[in-house]
């Protein structure tokens, strides 16, 4: 077997053919230095992209220098929608395209903003090219932008600009409803009306848990009716218009849960497009605004003196001269210089039988009936905007003698028409709301403030008041049907510390169906001008004609029927308000 060996060796070495573990030898050194180059290859990309990605971390995580501290660019937190009381939408959210800079990653600063003013022209320069120059990782450039917008910028083609996807707060109805539901800021957060309650009341509790997701958050839904809605701005609005009046107003209350079913102030402002939200002329003055309410105050003078127990609707008030204190001189703006019955007192708006109604009641009875029916105590309800009232510190009869008639006092026409619901409704004062009520919620806030008996006489003087024939401020608010019922005010404005007869704040206060009544109706007119073609522009010319106008296009919104065979009213009327 050896000599076998030996043989095939020498026979390989004669024929000059290499060993076969020679050949296997040279393979094996030549096949490491392939899987070597490999293996640097890899190494060589991993260490590039691990640098590429270092940079980029370093980029995302580093700090802004600038002292710029605006957001980070993550995704906003939902808001719920806001309904109207039949589930029609009146806030909601949208998605909006956001623009944004990486600044370190900007070639030309100078060329970037020259590109963007072509679509933005604008954006404000300074404080863009200041971000643009910045070491920071992100800077906002321009939030809500239209799909146009963003077309156009994306082919400019500009390095370092991006776009983010966030959720922006959209109003349907544009100014329909602005000062009730109020306005977010540009990161969503509510800072006014029924959106900054919201907020207040849990959402941004919801937001700091992380927790504000729209598909978890229940829509709020309100107590405004959006037809009754439109139809109270609509009729604002044109008085405001017809009258060349400075600003009108009004709101719809239903007497037997408080709720609001529209309130409107004009000039108002488009939530959409807030630009002028906070010009001092856009204030909601339904809520936000005191004033002197002038003859509608002498609902709650007589209501007084009737509830006190002194007086009733056969009492008479000896109205035949002017009152003297001090060196003022109260007189009646129409004066029938006679002995007046309490009904009179009320039809003829007399500011002398007010007087002696109120001093009926004496100074301390006064003040204390006014806190009572909530006129003189800051408004407690949703809405952030609510002004405090305004009252003498110390009370003397003279403020007592004027302000029977309007005038020393200033409360919010909102106010006002609360408490007038209460005098509608068997005497049952409960605070405004702007979400849903139903009776048995409302029972259980609602305070007496006056008797049945007493609120059963003040609906047949509101009613006696708008007859025709009767000689009362109201009838221009009748709307055949309905049964309507109210009282004029008409207040002089105090003008470089007096009082200007030319310049007047108007409302008129109203409540229908008058028999047994569902809802209370108020206007306001500030500064109005006589109408073309007519000689007055007191509250019977202008603030009365809206109450007319939001009731005729309202009522069958409302669910109220008309009823054509209505009669003259004669005597009170008993009615049961808890059913």
């Amino acid at each position: 077997m050896a000599a076998v060996w030996i043989k095939r060796k020498k026979i390989d070495l004669e024929s000059g053919t290499a060993p076969a573990f020679a050949v296997d030898a040279k393979k094996k050194k030549s096949g490491n230095r392939a899987r070597n180059r490999v293996v640097m290859a890899i190494a060589c990309f991993i260490g590039i992209y691990s640098v590429i990605g270092g940079r980029l971390i370093y980029y995302g995580i580093q700090e802004d220098t600038t002292g710029y501290n605006g957001p980070t660019g993550t995704v906003l937190a939902a808001r719920p929608d806001i309904l109207d009381r039949n589930g029609e939408v009146l806030a909601t959210d949208i998605k909006t395209n956001s623009l944004y800079a990486e600044p370190k990653k900007i070639i030309d600063p100078d060329e970037a903003i020259e590109l963007l003013s072509t679509v933005l022209p604008d954006l404000n320069f300074e404080q863009t090219y200041s971000r643009l120059k910045s070491k920071a990782g992100f800077a906002w450039l321009k939030r809500g932008l239209t799909p146009q917008q963003k077309s156009q910028i994306m082919a400019l083609g500009i390095p370092g600009i991006g776009f983010r996807t966030e959720k922006a707060r959209f109003y349907p109805g544009g100014p329909t409803a602005s000062h009730i539901l109020g306005l977010v800021n540009i990161d969503n957060q509510g800072i006014a009306g029924m959106e900054k309650y919201i907020d207040e009341h849990g959402l941004s509790d919801l937001r700091d848990a992380g927790l504000a997701d729209s598909r978890s958050l229940e829509p709020v839904r309100l107590s405004i009716d959006l037809r009754v809605q439109h139809v109270v701005r609509d009729v604002v609005v044109q008085a405001m218009q017809k009258y060349s009046a400075i600003a009108a107003g009004a709101v719809v209350l239903n007497v037997k849960t408080g709720e609001v079913l529209a309130m409107a102030s004009a000039p108002d402002f488009d939530p959409n497009n807030p630009y002028n939200a906070l010009e001092k002329d856009r204030l909601n003055r339904m809520s936000a605004g005191a004033f002197e309410m002038g003859s509608t105050i002498k609902s709650f003078t007589t209501a007084m003196a009737l509830d006190s127990g002194k007086v009733n609707l056969q009492s008479t008030f000896d109205a035949r001269r002017p009152i003297t204190i001090g060196r003022q001189t109260i007189r009646d703006f129409h004066g029938k210089g006679r002995v007046l019955t309490l009904p009179e007192v009320f039809i003829y708006s007399s500011n002398i039988g007010s007087a002696k109604e109120a001093d009926v009641v004496g100074i301390d009875g006064h003040r204390e009936f006014l806190h009572r029916m909530g006129l003189l105590d800051r408004m407690v309800t949703e809405l952030p905007e609510v002004a405090r009232p305004m009252e003498p510190k110390v009370w003397k009869k003279v403020h007592s003698i004027t302000i029977a008639f309007g005038h020393g006092m200033a409360t919010t026409p909102l106010q006002t028409a609360v408490g007038a619901a209460a005098l509608m409704n068997g005497g049952r004062l409960m605070p405004p709301t702007f979400l849903p009520r139903t009776m048995e919620e409302a029972n259980k806030v609602a305070k007496q403030v006056v008797s049945e008996k007493t609120s059963e006489d003040m609906r047949y003087l509101y009613r006696l008041n708008a007859e025709k024939g009767s000689g009362g401020s109201g009838n221009r608010a009748t709307v055949p049907g309905y049964r309507v019922g109210g009282k004029t005010g008409t207040a002089e404005k105090v003008v470089n510390g007096r009082y200007s007869k030319d310049v007047r704040f108007n409302a008129f206060v109203a409540a229908f169906p008058i028999d047994k009544p569902e809802y209370v109706v108020l206007t306001i007119v500030d500064e109005p001008k006589a109408e073309a073609g007519k000689i007055g522009a007191t509250a019977g010319f202008n603030a009365a004609p809206m109450v007319q106008e939001i009731i005729r296009r309202s009522a069958s919104f409302l669910g109220v029927q008309p009823d054509f065979n209505e009669e003259q009213i004669s005597a009170p009327m008993m009615v049961n308000f808890n059913q």
